[in-house]
């Protein structure tokens, strides 16, 4: 809806050029990214975390669009799309895990790497992803907004995403080493959720690996969008 508002009703130069509406974007993007990423690392509630981690991923698009350039564009619809498959591989393994023990609280998730392996390696997947490792989903869109943001020659930007895949690190880091490297409750047992949920869980997660190493489909359509909201000739 951003989207379409700044570039179908208002137009871009308007918006963009002669409104100050990029650099707003750009520090609001900012202290999105950094704020929300910095309070996800407090969260207990896994839920909660990771809703504020969607927050911080919504304040990269609002700096790929601060860039006012079709490089800029083409990689915030890029990480709207990459996020939609990363994220959602997040909430499908979180709600298998509520499912099966009940709870998405962090302290439940002792061990839950060996009672729920499959279940977790989706998560793990969607961690990797989120951060931003090379060959998943979420390093392509990433990877494209460092690049329009060398374009423009906005540094800072830079400085912000390395920033914020950072503390992305650091909360994704704690539920693994909560769920691998801690023991287990002794009367724990080992199960996973239903197929019915699993199967739908490794489609995401297996579609982040996909669009991390194939990346024709998802950058040629983002590109060719981005031009057609600039009005650039295919």
């Amino acid at each position: 809806m951003l989207l379409r508002f700044v570039f179908s009703v208002f137009g871009v130069e308007f918006a963009l050029g002669a409104m100050p509406l990029a650099i707003g974007l750009a520090i609001l993007g900012a202290i999105a990214v950094l704020s929300a990423s910095t309070v996800a690392i407090f969260q207990q509630n896994l839920k909660r975390m990771l809703a504020y981690s969607s927050v911080a991923q919504i304040g990269y698009l609002a700096l790929g669009i601060s860039l006012a350039t079709p490089a800029g564009l083409t990689a915030t619809i890029l990480h709207l799309f990459n996020h939609a498959l990363m994220k959602g591989a997040l909430f499908v393994a979180l709600g298998c895990v509520a499912w099966r023990i009940g709870s998405s609280r962090l302290q439940d998730f002792a061990g839950l790497g060996y009672r729920m392996p499959w279940t977790m390696g989706v998560f793990v997947v969607g961690g990797l992803s989120l951060i931003g490792i090379p060959l998943t989903a979420g390093f392509i869109s990433k990877w494209y907004l460092v690049l329009a943001a060398l374009e423009k020659g906005w540094w800072p930007v830079i400085v912000v995403i390395i920033a914020g895949s950072l503390l992305a690190v650091i909360y994704v880091w704690k539920v693994v080493e909560r769920a691998y490297l801690t023991k287990p409750p002794e009367n724990a047992t080992k199960a996973e959720a239903p197929a019915s949920m699993l199967i739908p869980a490794w489609l995401l997660a297996i579609a982040n690996l996909y669009f991390g190493s194939h990346t024709g489909l998802s950058v040629g359509v983002a590109t060719r969008a981005a031009a057609e909201l600039f009005g650039i000739a295919p």
